[in-house]
């Protein structure tokens, strides 16, 4: 159905027949808000535990990247020295062969440079070294919170899944007449009904007249107000809280 054949559709259904699928998915969506009042904070605390939890494996995972740029490092380090030992080894040779003092202070000052070449070396190795050993104890640390976040999701998702199992027939089974309550109304209609619902502590969002007063906010309506709403010509809204109003109940006798 395209969009144009669905609102001429929806222009053909009386006030009326909209009025009651609205009451009726209004009772629908009242049942299943309590299904999910009873999960309580449970599917929001994994959520949080979940984005915690990813957090930590980020943070786990960065730690290692550092480290392994770390040890990179200390490898480089460790190829300069073995370098600079192997060119010390090159001028003691030349040094042997030399023919005047000139020469023989100009190797020295390569060889000097050299063994400063390790000294400096050796240091950043063991900066290095020192950071890694912070880093691990980091992930350590980081690696134990994860375990603990893990279990509480574990038991969370056990708790929410055990909920969920127990409601998921009824729950399926509303959704689907759900879908049924909406065909009369056209969308226009039910975005303001969600709109309303989201506005509203209760998420009463469509309802009843009772004793003069609007079922939502029980401010006063008046008299030929309550006419107009029985009469079902047009969809009617509270005037203090802009809930819909269906309908006016009859009172017992």
């Amino acid at each position: 159905m395209t969009a144009k054949s669905a609102a001429v559709a929806h222009a053909d259904v009386p006030v009326a027949a909209k009025l009651e699928a609205l009451l009726t998915l209004q009772h629908l969506d009242s049942q299943l808000d309590e299904i999910r009042r009873v999960r309580g904070d449970l599917p929001e605390e994994v959520r949080d535990l979940e984005d915690e939890i990813a957090g930590y494996e980020v943070r786990v995972k960065k730690f290692d990247e550092e480290i392994q740029g770390l040890n990179d490092f200390i490898k480089s380090r460790k190829q300069a020295s073995k370098d600079a030992e192997t060119l010390i080894k090159k001028y003691d040779e030349q040094q042997q062969n030399v023919r005047n003092n000139r020469e023989f202070e100009a190797i020295a000052k390569e060889i000097e440079l050299q063994r400063l070449e390790i000294q400096i070396a050796d240091k950043k190795i063991k900066e290095s070294q020192y950071q890694i050993d912070v880093k691990n104890a980091e992930i350590s640390g980081t690696k134990s919170k994860l375990d603990e976040r893990r279990k509480d999701l574990d038991n969370k998702k056990g708790e929410l899944d055990t909920i969920v199992g127990e409601n998921e027939e009824e729950e399926r089974g509303i959704m689907a007449q759900r879908e049924e309550a909406t065909k009369p109304v056209e969308d226009r209609l039910l975005t303001a009904y969600t709109r309303i619902r989201g506005n509203v502590r209760n998420g009463l969002a469509v309802v009843l007249v009772r004793r003069d007063a609007c079922g939502g906010c029980f401010n006063t309506v008046p008299p030929q107000r309550q006419a107009d709403i029985i009469s079902h010509k047009k969809i009617i809204v509270c005037e203090h809280c802009g809930r819909i109003l269906a309908d006016v109940e009859a009172r017992a006798v």
